[in-house]
Order: C-alpha cells, then sequence, then structure tokens
C-alpha cells in the first residue's frame, strides 16, 4: 500500500518567530517547500498556536511569505503536542497520511514534541533541517542558541528509530514530494 506523505507546518507565525534563528530563512524554504507540495499533490496542513495568541490578532497570523490555501486543514493547538486536544489525527486520516514532512517552530518545543508524537503513533516523519527554528535558551546559568538546538534537534531526528517506522532530517531541496511517496 502507498504512503501518502503530507506537509505539517507548524507555528510558523508572526508572534512565535519572534527572536528566531535564521526566522527569514526558515520563512523563505518553508514557502517553497509549501508550493512544492501544492504542485505534486502533496496535502499542506497548517497548525496554529491558539492557546498563546488569540486567533485573528497580527501574532497569531502566519508570518510572510506563508498564506493558508483555501480549503487546506488548520488545526488549532494549545500544547507543544501538534496532536493533545486537536483533531489532526483525523484530519491526517481523512486522506491517508502515514508520513509527514515537517517545518515550523520552535525546534526545542512543538517540533520534538509533535515529531516524537507522531512517530509513536506510527507515522514516518521527516524534519526538514533547515527550515525549523527557535530562539535562544537558558537553563541553570548555561545558554543553548537557537542554532545550537536546531543542529541538535536534527542530528536527534536524523537517529530516531521507531519499529517499521523510518525517520530522517534532511535540507529543503532535498525532499521528495509525491503523493503517495
Amino acid at each position: 500500500m502507498p504512503t501518502v506523505t503530507a506537509l505539517l507546518v507548524i507555528d510558523l507565525q508572526r508572534g512565535v518567530l519572534q527572536g528566531c534563528f535564521d526566522a527569514d530563512g526558515v520563512l523563505r524554504r518553508s514557502a517553497q517547500l509549501v508550493d512544492r507540495a501544492r504542485a505534486s499533490g502533496v496535502p499542506v496542513v497548517w497548525v496554529q498556536d491558539h492557546g498563546s495568541f488569540a486567533e485573528g490578532t497580527d501574532q497569531w497570523a502566519l508570518a510572510a511569505p506563508l498564506e493558508r490555501g483555501a480549503g487546506e486543514p488548520l488545526v488549532r493547538k494549545e500544547y507543544r503536542d501538534s496532536f493533545a486536544g486537536t483533531d489532526l489525527a483525523d484530519v491526517l486520516a481523512s486522506s491517508g497520511v502515514r508520513h509527514l514532512v515537517v517545518v515550523g517552530a520552535q525546534s526545542n518545543h512543538c517540533i520534538r514534541t509533535t515529531m516524537r508524537a507522531a512517530a509513536a503513533r506510527g507515522f514516518d516523519v521527516t524534519l526538514v533541517s533547515d527550515a525549523h527554528t527557535t530562539t535562544d535558551a537558558e537553563h541553570d546559568g548555561v545558554v543553548i542558541t537557537g542554532e545550537q538546538i536546531v543542529a541538535h534537534t536534527n542530528t536527534s531526528f536524523d537517529g530516531l528509530r521507531y519499529p517499521g517506522r523510518r525517520s530522517a532530517a534532511e535540507r529543503h531541496d532535498q525532499v521528495q514530494f509525491r503523493p503517495d511517496r
């Protein structure tokens, strides 16, 4: 049976991206992937943080140049895991999706949590290594840059293993979109 692929765009909102590492580059590469997915007939699913920003506000809006297309699903989330308390699983099931290509923010929070949840739910996952971002973080006086967090997240997902599942980290220009992968 073919594996249907979808592009999952997580939290690339104006309010989320403030202070993020390489935000403009991530937005540019994500927009290219959205265009390529649409041209290939691959579904694009949008996830937006609905808990931190009021819907319809400037901070809640997608950052330019991203725009949700007519008929493309929008999942509103309040937790780091895009599956928790949302209809994401139903949205993906309705299209037969079994492989997620993931872009978005914040690498160390919503990206990691959602990708691990997807793998545990039986999805193949591909993290677009140059199309996710985050801000610098500090813990116990140790500062970790957004760039370091992105690199660590890429390493973590390139080696993620679940029984019978594939996980990878690929640059945006290496991602192959085929509706039935």
